[in-house]
């Protein structure tokens, strides 16, 4: 063909951003209609009701609607910081999402790690069904359990009055909840996160193992150099998601562990929220600190996210 002739034809199938993305629609339409109710359902429930944020700038009245209610600004937003609670309500939230990032998202990549180390299928699937079975429980049933094991007469202070120590009612002293939320939250979660793990190692080619295995290479070194460098992105997708959920601890777990003489170290802004919104009906007030909190942690996610691409090649966006 004369370079004429191929230049034409190249230059005929050239398409402009535009085309090409309607012409990728229509080979994809069955894909398309399928999200569609997706789509549908996201936009119902997720973005109309958003509207509703504007009450956290305003003396909500509920005869007068979201549309009709004088607008007050960032008077609830003050409000907030001048209550005397807020630090304690602050402190202790942030510091149950720290120490969970600490201990609850290291554990399922232990545990991954671990299992894709068992020769027996069979011994490795009974641990994974064990392991993950907690995540089926729900919330009330766990924290029933908990508050079993943990009370006087239960398996912990049995232990401790077996060994020569005293009964401590744990539920109901403060210093003691916080290490009962994460462990009971490791317990619960554990077994679910390392499905996603398990998922990336499966992408791990098992001649690379035997390579290793033939030239001397350590159980240790081969999960160094080959397992985990193989879950590392996913890893630190899951990191960007822990880091940006700091703020957002399971209010409805700790509002069904905790008490009054466990406020000091239990009550967290969400369970706070609950009180003043629910039971309280101050529904302006609430809602500007759960925007508040959201801002927050989008914030920190953007944060994550740059930093992650800035130190490696992996990143949400």
């Amino acid at each position: 063909m004369p370079k004429t002739q191929a230049a034409a034809a190249t230059g005929a199938k050239k398409l402009t951003p535009t085309q090409k993305f309607f012409k990728d629609c229509r080979n994809q339409h069955q894909l398309i209609l399928m999200i569609i109710p997706g789509i549908i359902l996201v936009f119902i429930f997720s973005y109309i009701p958003m509207y509703g944020a504007l009450m956290a700038f305003q003396e909500y009245s509920p005869a007068k609607g979201i549309w009709g209610s004088e607008w007050v600004g960032l008077k609830y937003f003050k409000m907030f910081f001048k209550n005397p609670y807020s630090g304690r309500l602050i402190k202790n939230t942030l510091l149950l999402g720290i120490y969970s990032l600490l201990w609850s998202f290291p554990a399922p990549i232990i545990l991954a790690l671990l299992l894709d180390q068992v020769p027996y299928l069979r011994y490795k699937k009974f641990v994974q069904t064990v392991s993950y079975f907690p995540h089926f429980i729900s919330a009330v049933v766990i924290v029933g359990m908990v508050k079993e094991v943990c009370s006087i007469d239960g398996v912990f202070n049995m232990i401790r009055v077996l060994t020569g120590g005293e009964a401590v009612s744990f539920m109901t002293t403060p210093k003691y909840f916080r290490t009962i939320y994460i462990a009971s939250g490791i317990w619960q979660g554990i077994g679910w996160g390392t499905i996603i793990y398990l998922a990336a190692l499966s992408n791990v080619d098992p001649q690379l193992h035997e390579a290793a295995t033939i030239d001397g290479a350590s159980r240790f070194q081969r999960v160094r150099y080959i397992t985990w460098p193989t879950i590392v992105p996913t890893t630190t997708v899951m990191l960007i998601f822990a880091v940006s959920g700091i703020l957002g601890a399971d209010s409805q777990k700790v509002l069904l562990m905790y008490n009054s003489a466990t406020y000091e170290t239990a009550d967290i802004i969400g369970t706070y929220v609950y009180r003043e919104g629910i039971e309280g009906g101050r529904y302006e007030y609430t809602t500007a600190i759960g925007l508040m909190m959201n801002i927050v942690s989008c914030v920190l996610l953007v944060l994550a996210n740059q930093i992650s691409r800035m130190l490696s090649d992996n990143s949400l966006w």
